[in-house]
Formats: C-alpha cells, structure tokens, sequence
C-alpha cells in the first residue's frame, strides 16, 4: 500500500510540476536561459500585466516580471523586465510602453545610438506610445476644426446666395417694365430724330445760300487787304529813300570843310591848342609846389616847412615797410 500510495503521490508531484513548469513556459519563462533584470518607471502603465513581452523590432527578448506601485514617488509605477543576457543595453535605451490594436500591452525597446553599455539593475529611460485612438483624436481635431471653418463658410454663402436671390427678385422685376420703357424711348427718339434731321436740312440749306452769298464779298475783302499791303509796303520804302537823301546831305557838308564839325575832323589846332593848355597847367603845379608862399603867404607854409613834412612822411612809410 505504501508502495502503491507512494507512486500516486509521485505522479501527483510530478504533474503539479511539469504543470507549474508549463504554465510558466506559456506565460514567456524560459528556466534554461539566463537573463538580466532593469528597471522603467511610468506615470500611468495603462493595464500591463506581468509576463507581457519585452519587444526588440517586434522579437521577443524578455519580459515584465514585476510591477510596483512607488507611494513616495506621487504614485508612479515601478516595471522590472527580465532581459535575456546576450541582450546588451546602452544609456540611450528607452522603454516604450505600447499598446496593441486589440488592447494586448508589450515593451519595445529602443537602443539608440549611444555606445555606452549599461549595467543589469540601471533604470531605463521611459516613453509612452500614442495609441489608435490617441492618433485618430490628433488627426480629426484639425479635420473636425477645418470642417466647422468649412461650414461656418457655408452658410454665410448660403446666406448671401438667399440676400442676391432676393435682389435678384427685384432686379427681375424691374427688367420686366424695362422693355416698355425702352420701345417708348425709341418711339420718342425715333420722332425726334426725324425733326432734328429736318431742321439740320433746313440749317444746311440756309448755310449754303448764305456762303453762296458771301463768295463776291470774300473775293473784295482778298483784293482790299492786297491793296492794303501794297500800299504799307510803298510807304515804307519812300521813308527809306527819304532818310537815305538825309544822311548823303550831311555827308557832303562834312565833306565841304565850312563848318565846325568838319574842321574838327579836318584840322588839328584844337589838338594843339589843348597840348599847350595841359603843359600850361603842368608848369602852373609845379611852380605852386615850388613856391607856395607865391599863392598862399601869408597864410600858407614855406618851402623848407613842406619839404621837411615831405621826409617826415617819407621816413614814416619806409619804416612801416620795413616792419
């Protein structure tokens, strides 16, 4: 019996283990591979469960194995992964929590571009990706904006279509006496065309007569205002000859040598004349100069008196010109 019950137990255990074994295989625990645990904190881990998978372009290499809430951190959540060992990770890594179409949560890891390794236990940098929706809220809030624009637009033209319609209305209705209005005018310009074409013949043939009676009149006035030329023109030339007849007379008296003006031209006793006068008062000057006493005595200066004033101005002026 003991045998008996120890086999069943045997095979309990062992049932209870490679249960236990199994489910963490399905859940994403490999027991035969070594692994390196890091850390990520979020704000909001929007439902991730343990055993979601940790993601390198979309390949599996780890996954979230804890997940703490930090109370003296304002409630922000902890997120160990489980990173397979040959998986080496820079300071540029980043953690992107992302969600699946149909609500299924994963890691993806980001490495960057740095060549500086980290070490197991270092926290990772965290992100969280936008979802669908978030994306579909993004890209409709312009739409959604551009067609409340694109209505607004709409009805203001709308409005503006039923104010031309009703000026239209009125428009119309005026063009429907329009007609009646022209035929009158055209029946009232036709008339008065008709008179005024009348009464320009009429004018026309007035003009005509008057012209016809104006030629032997135009014809007189041409031969007077010839005649009147003719006549300036003669005058002209008879003062001319007139002047001409002047000019020659007093010409040929200049020449004749019997008056004053033709011996001025002609004789040179006046040049003379003034000569002696002007060597006349040339000697008068100099004899005053000489002699003053001869014209101003007893009032006037003596000789000796001038010419020492004389040397006094002239020392004065060469002194100054030496300065």
């Amino acid at each position: 019996m003991k045998t008996k019950e120890f086999k069943v137990g045997l095979v309990i255990a062992l049932a209870i283990a490679m249960l236990y074994f199994g489910f963490n295989y399905l859940k994403g625990i490999d027991f035969f591979s070594t692994t390196h645990k890091y850390y990520a904190v979020y704000d909001n881990i929007d439902q991730l469960a343990i055993s979601n998978p940790v993601l390198i372009n979309g390949y599996p290499v780890g996954r979230v194995s804890r997940i703490q809430i930090m109370q003296n951190r304002q409630h922000k959540v902890l997120v160990e992964f489980d990173i397979e060992s040959e998986i080496k990770l820079t300071d540029s890594t980043t953690a992107i929590l992302n969600s699946a179409l149909l609500g299924g949560k994963s890691v993806l890891l980001r490495i960057g571009g740095s060549k500086k390794f980290i070490n197991p236990g270092d926290t990772l940098r965290s992100e969280v990706a936008k979802g669908m929706f978030d994306v579909i809220s993004e890209t409709a809030t312009p739409v959604a904006t551009d067609l409340q624009t694109t209505l607004r637009k709409f009805n203001v033209i709308v409005d503006n279509l039923l104010k031309n319609s009703q000026q239209l209305e009125v428009i119309f209705a005026k063009l429907q006496t329009t007609p009646d209005l022209l035929n009158k005018t055209l029946v009232t310009a036709d008339g008065k065309i008709i008179e005024l074409s009348s009464t320009f013949k009429k004018v026309a043939e007035n003009l005509d007569g008057t012209l016809t009676e104006l030629k032997p009149t135009l014809s007189n006035f041409k031969t007077l205002s010839d005649s009147l030329k003719m006549l300036k023109l003669n005058q002209t030339l008879t003062k001319t000859q007139q002047t001409i007849s002047s000019l020659n007379q007093t010409l040929s008296r200049l020449n004749k040598g019997d008056n004053t003006m033709s011996k001025l031209m002609t004789e040179d006793t006046l040049y003379v004349n003034l000569n002696k006068l002007l060597r006349s008062l040339d000697s008068l000057a100099i004899h005053f100069n000489s002699n003053p006493k001869h014209f101003l005595a007893p009032l006037g200066k003596s000789k000796k008196k001038i010419d020492r004033d004389r040397r006094k101005e002239e020392e004065l002026r060469k002194a100054a010109q030496k300065k």
